[in-house]
């Protein structure tokens, strides 16, 4: 097995071996679900938008299973003060936006946004192509398991304002869902977790990935949390 990290000159892969078994339906997730059932946003026909990936990280903590998040710096102009996974648009040295460059862009990504060693990352998965219409980008999650965690942190203020993990239990905590209303309508799922409001593209993926991992516990989607334009 070549680890997510021998990334530098030799290929990037995908492997499910030695995997924990708490991540088994998340692996049977990635492996059957369709676009449409993750989102109706999905990437323009012509080929048009910012080819991106984001690293969805599972690891271990003290309160069982988790997942690396990070609040984005209040000044970015894009999606500012939001939580989200680590990632970010592909650069050339990533290679083929077909083949292994997602991969590699979601590796490099985290690693620059949070101090992140990618050696100690298994990739085990990727979900199909998502497309964010507020900012262009054409988004491939990546799917990591974090086999060897190493410290993690800000490491550029200007782009990052913390770094944190959420315990899938607070995820899947009745508690700790919402639905959010856009002051343009658009309604979409949300998670108040490590004082945080996690909504949009990320909130969207944690959500599909609860319901067909068969985790989600039954919450009251009336609930609601209103945006306000900036968001």
């Amino acid at each position: 097995m070549t680890r997510a990290s021998d990334t530098q000159d030799g290929p990037v892969v995908l492997s499910k071996d030695g995997l924990p078994g708490w991540l088994d339906p998340v692996v049977h997730a990635v492996e059957t679900v369709r676009p449409t059932q993750l989102s109706r946003f999905l990437p323009p026909e012509d080929g048009a938008g910012r080819q991106s990936a984001v690293l969805v990280l599972f690891g271990e903590g003290t309160r069982g299973p988790e997942l690396l998040l990070m609040e984005r710096a209040s000044s970015l102009r894009s999606h500012a003060g939001q939580p989200s996974f680590p990632g970010g648009a592909l650069d050339p040295e990533d290679g083929d936006p077909s083949g292994d460059g997602p991969l590699r862009a979601a590796l490099r990504e985290a690693e620059e946004e949070t101090g992140l060693d990618p050696s100690g990352v298994q990739l085990f998965g990727v979900l199909p192509r998502l497309y964010i219409p507020v900012s262009g980008f054409v988004v491939t999650p990546v799917l990591g398991w974090w086999r060897e965690p190493s410290p993690v942190g800000v490491v550029d203020p200007n782009e990052t304002a913390r770094v944190f993990t959420v315990p899938v239990a607070d995820l899947t905590d009745p508690a700790n869902r919402a639905t959010t209303v856009h002051p343009s309508g658009h309604q979409g799922p949300a998670f108040l977790v490590e004082s945080a409001l996690v909504w949009g593209f990320t909130a969207g993926i944690i959500d599909r990935l609860l319901h067909f991992a068969g985790w989600e516990r039954p919450w009251d989607r009336e609930k609601q949390v209103p945006l306000d334009w900036r968001a």
